[in-house]
């Protein structure tokens, strides 16, 4: 695999005719060799990003795209040595596994047998070997996007994108796909931008993640930064659930919390009080609605192996350091 390099993004907007923004000038840097996700709700901007990396859009006059020390801003996709890999798969039906991944290296005339011990390198490396001669179209969902990396992976390139490749497969085979991803990006090195409105994709795959709000980084940091310090209220809805807690006297301002920060005890010992609502069996853990008397109830999570009654009273402890300033 190539050196990996890093990426830098400088004044990069987007404005599609007759339509407002879909980017705002955006300054981002990314760090050869990490796995950047941008993540945000559809049509926050983050795909709009990713073509502007690939070079399939091209940012507004005096948006600059940098590779290293590489201005490449005027470089089609096709000579800026990337590999995409889609939530479509975009492979070719009438080809077998190995003539998939195989076809950029013909294309760019690598020898034939060069080309096979390429291909075979990748087909192991995602596990798919032994399905090298089988045609795609027999293949399952995961298959074909394992297939679709493989082919990304070819050319050897020194950038990787990703635009929502798992959105596609059923929940289980997502997790496993995800996984598997993690620990092919930390073998290889590669420096990947991948684009996801799935919270815990992106907390899994993510060395850092730029949460994007209507065309804006709203914040970017590691994902136990983003997760434990929210710069903002959307931030903090759109990577988990977060309690909003009246304020306690005049001039206090609005407290949150996470639930599973918030402790249930007797009600006296609280810092304030109210009645179970309603539960929700999740398997590991259970989520319970405790009405404290807001507009809206708590979201509380504790073991599912806790026994609460719907109609209970309960008392709410959090500890201080547990609190969010948003």
């Amino acid at each position: 695999m190539a050196d990996s390099l890093s990426i830098h993004l400088r004044r990069c907007s987007r404005t599609f005719t007759g339509n407002a923004p879909a980017l705002y000038p955006l300054d981002l840097d990314i760090v050869a060799g990490e796995t950047l996700v941008l993540l945000g709700p559809s049509g926050c901007g983050k795909t709009t990003t990713l073509r502007i990396i690939s070079g399939l859009e091209t940012p507004d006059e005096g948006g600059e795209v940098w590779f290293g020390d590489r201005n490449v801003t005027a470089l089609p996709i096709e000579k800026r040595n990337v590999g995409m890999v889609f939530q479509n798969y975009a492979l070719f039906p009438n080809m077998n596994v190995a003539d998939n991944v195989g076809y950029g290296l013909r294309i760019q005339g690598i020898p034939k047998e060069e080309r096979r011990e390429r291909v075979d390198e990748l087909l192991a490396m995602v596990d798919l070997l032994p399905f090298a001669l089988r045609p795609v179209d027999a293949l399952s969902g995961g298959q074909k996007q394992r297939v679709s990396l493989a082919r990304a992976l070819a050319a050897r390139p020194k950038v990787l994108l990703f635009d929502e490749p798992l959105a596609a497969l059923d929940v289980k085979l997502r997790e496993r796909l995800r996984e598997d991803i993690a620990m092919l990006l930390r073998k290889l090195n590669i420096t990947a931008v991948y684009v996801t409105h799935d919270q815990q994709e992106a907390m899994a795959l993510g060395d850092r993640i730029a949460i994007l709000e209507q065309g804006r980084i709203a914040q970017i940091g590691t994902p136990r930064e983003i997760y434990q310090q929210p710069a903002t209220r959307f931030v903090a809805d759109f990577v988990g659930a977060i309690n909003g807690l009246q304020p306690v006297g005049p001039g206090t301002a609005m407290r949150y919390c996470r639930p599973e920060d918030i402790q249930l005890v007797a009600p006296a010992a609280g810092i304030c009080n109210g009645r179970i609502c309603g539960q929700l069996f999740l398997g590991a853990t259970q989520r319970l609605l405790i009405d404290i008397g807001g507009e809206t109830p708590i979201q509380v999570d504790c073991s599912a192996r806790e026994q609460w009654q719907t109609g209970q009273k309960v008392g709410i402890s959090i500890a201080d350091e547990r609190i969010l300033a948003l």
